[in-house]
């Protein structure tokens, strides 16, 4: 039995999303504008990646820095416009000033996706209270991943978190695979692995030469392999 764990990379443009696919991703996850820690990118750059891939793409929904919702009626607009062009498999998550999810603003963009696989992003690191939150979301549709370094830090930080949440797959709110993103180095991985983490998130690590750079296929095989 393969013992092979899922890739995403990060992808803002086609020429990232072409290296990332040779280099082995399984999946992608589109934004625009890093500087703000990825907003949604335009519709125009999602159907051309959607042309020149044939890799799963997860398009974030996202259109200001942080983690409040702002615009709810906006944000339902880009995932309906998003849906119309064909995606299928979405990126979001909005918290309260407090911390606490903004359930409000998720399910109005949850009912523009109409079942569509989604993950819930890092704005569970910057929960109040991470087990609740994921309690107060788990019977939403069409949510299968949380993506999370288990600390705002960084997963140095937040290694016993990852591990301790990996250990309790299955109970009530934690049916939702793990992703592993933010400050990950192939250095945590063989303990995230033993630990029963089975999906990793780059995007700085698959460009060596900064974010001014494009994606380098090389990097994300040298990923691809240390995963299999």
């Amino acid at each position: 039995m393969s013992n092979r764990a899922l890739l995403e990379v990060i992808a803002l443009d086609v020429e990232d999303a072409v290296a990332a696919q040779a280099g082995g991703a399984d999946r992608l996850e589109l934004v625009t504008d890093m500087a703000a820690d990825g907003l949604t990118p335009a519709r125009e750059t999602f159907a051309a990646i959607r042309d020149a891939v044939d890799i799963p793409l997860r398009v974030m929904i996202r259109t200001a820095d942080g983690f409040a919702a702002g615009d709810v009626a906006g944000l339902a607009a880009r995932a309906r416009e998003l849906r119309e062009e064909g995606a299928r498999e979405f990126v979001l998550g909005f918290l309260h000033a407090d911390g606490t999810p903004d359930l409000a603003a998720v399910e109005a963009v949850v009912a523009e996706l109409e079942g569509c696989a989604w993950t819930f992003h890092r704005a569970i690191d910057r929960a109040a209270d991470r087990d609740q939150l994921r309690k107060a979301l788990a019977d939403l549709p069409g949510l299968d991943t949380y993506l999370t370094a288990g600390a705002a830090s960084g997963v140095d930080a937040g290694l016993p978190v990852l591990l301790a949440e990996a250990a309790r797959g299955g109970e009530p709110g934690y049916g939702a695979r793990i992703l592993v993103g933010g400050g990950l180095r192939l250095s945590h991985v063989p303990g995230l692995r033993a630990g029963g983490v089975d999906a990793f998130h780059i995007g700085g690590a698959a460009r060596p030469d900064g974010w001014g750079r494009p994606v380098s296929a090389t990097a994300v095989a040298e990923w691809r392999h240390a995963l299999t």
